[in-house]
């Protein structure tokens, strides 16, 4: 039988008990928010990547035809977009993946997205060109956002 002195101990041990579950849940739920967070701003990067590959891509199939068509100031974009799309494609796959590296793969796609959209704004009627720079505006934003959120920004 169970009398008050060891009624007493057993209730004091289960709120104790209780008191460590709700903190380590608690702590739990703030690390998935974290977690959470984190994919979510990495996933944001990726796919901001993604779409800056296909527009510089597009871009640079566009500078072709220009160039054929005698429009030699468009060599240089051509050349811009090609290498730019490639920093993308990279930058999406690393991020994707939350490589250790995605810091810097995303520094490297912020640059080559900040001189691809200088290259293409050259060309402000041209809406293909227009399009390939604000799709660069918007890949150098998440890839700066995202190198701020994972504490590498400078």
């Amino acid at each position: 039988m169970v009398g008050r002195r060891e009624f007493g101990a057993l209730g004091l041990s289960a709120a104790a008990a209780l008191a460590i579950n709700s903190a380590l849940a608690d702590d739990k739920e703030k690390k998935d928010d974290a977690h959470g967070a984190h994919d979510e701003m990495m996933m944001k990067c990726a796919e901001a990547c993604n779409a800056c590959q296909r527009a510089c891509d597009s871009c640079a199939h566009h500078c072709g035809h220009m160039l054929a068509d005698g429009k030699k100031q468009h060599h240089a974009t051509l050349q811009t977009c090609q290498d730019c799309a490639d920093a993308c494609a990279d930058a999406a796959r690393v991020v994707s993946r939350h490589g250790p590296f995605s810091h810097m793969v995303c520094e490297y796609c912020a640059q080559a997205c900040d001189k691809c959209a200088t290259e293409c704004e050259k060309f402000k009627s041209d809406e293909h060109m227009a399009r390939c720079a604000e799709e660069c505006r918007k890949c150098l934003k998440a890839c700066k956002d995202m190198i701020a959120h994972a504490g590498h920004g400078k």
